[in-house]
């Protein structure tokens, strides 16, 4: 099957300001993308520290963002989530607060908020139609971050929800890939799939060879030291998952027999509640405090 085409032009010739961070917690890179030419920024896939045992949530790591867009006397306009996470709690809203800023995400937030309004049975109250973002991104939107001109890239099968945001010369993969010697991401969560994620992958590769692309996730394969930037080029001749011309039934097979043996991300039950309300606690109870939902055996995926 042909992947659909790009529905824009990358332009090479732009060289946003890319500056990551990283959480080891969680293993996850957030990343600050300043237009050159002003000091407009965009942040990129924040997050909110958790401490499960506890139930207790902080904000170092977003904090230190903060402190460095506020020393740099940088100005946020966009606050972007390439996907609903698993993995991690957003601070985004948090950022939002304190800096400004509108909040983005991909616009089959909707199906994420259904499939898992559902799970945790939110009840009527809670929307599901993405109106707690501030933009929801369709394939081929765009955006401005002071002079420079973003690209959105619909690319669902990790969740229906997954974009990636094509920035000049740069582009900010989520879960859609790894690095090369990591492959790529799993596909069996509710509404993931591991066909369409093949096909999202071949859609990414036909962007030119030299763009940059940046990771949301690094686990140090092999023990080697955590990275986050690659290339289209790299990818397409050494990807462990999809390089070298991978069948879309070889991927499949290999992604499905794979995923069977992973267990759940352990931040995947406070991550899901957070991330498809923008990074909102649920609302509090007459005692004043928020709760979450553990819905046992609801994300068993070996249920019938």
């Amino acid at each position: 099957m042909t992947a659909a085409p790009i529905p824009f032009t990358p332009d090479l010739r732009v060289k946003p300001d890319v500056v990551a961070f990283f959480d080891d917690d969680s293993n996850t890179i957030s990343y600050v993308v300043k237009d050159p030419n002003s000091n407009a920024c965009a942040v990129i896939d924040s997050v909110m520290d958790f401490d499960y045992a506890s139930g207790a949530i902080s904000y170092e790591s977003a904090d230190e963002i903060i402190a460095f867009i506020t020393e740099k006397g940088w100005t946020v306009e966009w606050l972007i989530e390439t996907h609903v996470h698993a993995d991690h709690l957003s601070a985004a809203p948090y950022i939002q607060g304190k800096l400004g800023g509108q909040l983005g995400i991909g616009d089959r937030i909707s199906v994420v908020q259904d499939t898992f309004g559902k799970i945790f049975n939110e009840g009527t109250e809670f929307q599901r139609d993405g109106s707690q973002f501030d933009r929801l991104f369709t394939d081929g939107d765009s955006y401005q971050i002071g002079t420079l001109t973003a690209y959105t890239l619909f690319t669902p099968g990790h969740t229906p929800a997954d974009m990636v945001h094509v920035i000049g010369n740069s582009a900010f993969v989520g879960d859609t890939l790894f690095m090369p010697d990591g492959g790529s991401a799993r596909a069996d969560f509710p509404g993931g799939d591991a066909r369409t994620l093949y096909r999202s992958i071949q859609r990414l590769l036909q962007l030119p060879d030299e763009l940059r692309l940046f990771m949301c996730h690094d686990y140090g394969p092999n023990g080697r030291d955590i990275r986050w930037e690659t290339t289209i080029g790299e990818q397409r001749e050494f990807n462990i998952h999809v390089g070298k011309g991978t069948t879309e039934d070889e991927f499949v097979a290999m992604r499905e027999a794979r995923d069977a043996t992973l267990s759940m991300p352990r931040l995947i039950i406070p991550s899901l509640q957070i991330n498809m309300r923008a990074g909102h606690l649920p609302k509090a109870e007459d005692n004043g405090t928020s709760y979450l939902k553990v819905p046992l055996n609801g994300l068993n995926k070996k249920k019938d």
